[in-house]
């Protein structure tokens, strides 16, 4: 199997949020005649889409390891000098929407698991499994999340798990992630009284207060980071007020705020500190919170370790042990067993010209085949 080839092919599948787009097929028509066994997970609920997810597995036992990944992309928007989903390669680059973010990796891994199996066998001492999902883009509710549940209930949890997604800020192998920030947006409603504003005594300016509601939280160092993460960070997304004209004093005021937060935050105890500071400034005031991720970290050792290994070998660098970037479906694996993150460079990921070098999508099966000889080394 050529890591790049399929990469193609499955970049070629319009799948933009929810739609899989053939894409689900394309890939088990490879991993079947290298012996998966391919089933595809339906999840739904109530005011979301449907999802269809993927997973193919081979061998009995233990050690049970597990490669994940997804196939949805974000919508590809303008400005594109090539086709979004053409998978054209010019000049060693393969361009196409979710060229870096994630389709190649999941190529790789299952070109990797292939030319594996090619050699030992489907009796290699052990089980191995590539979880896909095509609801990572979206809401997240019906992808890994309700895939790692049901493997929990027929007892088929892997034991370990590397995540494909795209790792390296500017050179292949330079980083890998062993954690991730929290996720934590509040958006506040401040009710006032409208009025004329040469009359300000007859109104109660609701911008007032929420200008000094953001000016607490926006003031505070929430900590300083520690060994495995960068400081929390507070930013203030939107501030919404409608009002056109220049001397009326508005109704109402409102604004978004997002924190990425590490382990020494908790989701409760942000949301308890935001709601006392709005309660200070505007007690009628109203907070809704919506917790996109917890933090977590897997600490470094046996796992980490091995993919650093690997990485090492193929790219010639000692890859980071980072934390940083958005949230990933790391944060559902890791509930179930360790979990670590190696894939691509993700500078272009969900811009226009997506693109990656297409000598790292061959170096970056190399890595994976390394891992699976590493862990199935007995």
């Amino acid at each position: 199997m050529d890591a790049l080839d399929l990469s193609r092919r499955l970049i070629r599948c319009p799948s933009v949020t929810p739609e899989e787009a053939g894409v689900l097929d394309a890939l088990a028509a490879a991993l079947e005649p290298a012996g998966f066994s391919c089933r595809r997970m339906r999840f739904s609920e109530a005011g979301t889409p449907d999802v269809d997810n993927l997973v193919a597995t081979v061998g009995a036992g233990a050690p049970r390891f597990a490669f994940a990944g997804h196939l949805d992309v974000v919508p590809p928007g303008g400005g594109w000098t090539v086709e979004p989903f053409a998978a054209e390669v010019k000049d060693g680059l393969l361009y196409g929407r979710g060229a870096a973010d994630m389709k190649t990796a999941v190529a790789a891994f299952a070109a990797a698991a292939a030319d594996f199996l090619a050699e030992r066998g489907t009796d290699f001492g052990g089980t191995l499994s590539l979880i896909v999902t095509c609801d990572e883009e979206g809401p997240g509710i019906n992808g890994t999340a309700k895939v790692m549940a049901a493997l929990a209930a027929e007892n088929a949890l892997p034991q370990a798990c590397l995540l494909g997604e795209p790792t390296c800020p500017d050179r292949f192998g330079e980083a890998m992630k062993i954690g991730r920030r929290g996720s934590l947006t509040a958006r506040i409603a401040v009710p006032g009284v409208q009025g004329h504003v040469a009359y300000p005594e007859r109104a109660d300016n609701p911008i007032h207060r929420l200008i000094r509601i953001l000016d607490e939280l926006t003031a505070k160092k929430l900590d300083a980071g520690n060994a495995h993460f960068p400081p929390s960070s507070l930013a203030v997304t939107t501030v919404d007020v409608g009002n056109p004209a220049a001397n009326v004093i508005p109704g109402a005021a409102a604004a978004a705020l997002n924190i990425r937060f590490n382990t020494e935050q908790t989701a409760e105890g942000l949301m308890r500190w935001i709601s006392e500071a709005v309660a200070r400034h505007a007690p009628a005031a109203s907070v809704a919170f919506e917790c996109g991720a917890h933090p977590f970290l897997t600490p470094p050792g046996a796992l980490s370790d091995l993919v650093a290994a690997a990485v090492a070998e193929v790219a010639g660098v000692a890859p980071e042990l980072s934390t940083s970037g958005g949230t990933s479906d790391a944060r559902f694996i890791k509930d179930y067993c360790p979990v670590v993150e190696f894939g691509l460079v993700g500078r272009t990921m969900h811009g226009s010209d997506e693109h990656v070098a297409a000598a790292d999508v061959v170096a970056l099966a190399a890595v994976y085949r390394r891992v699976l000889d590493k862990v199935f080394a007995s």
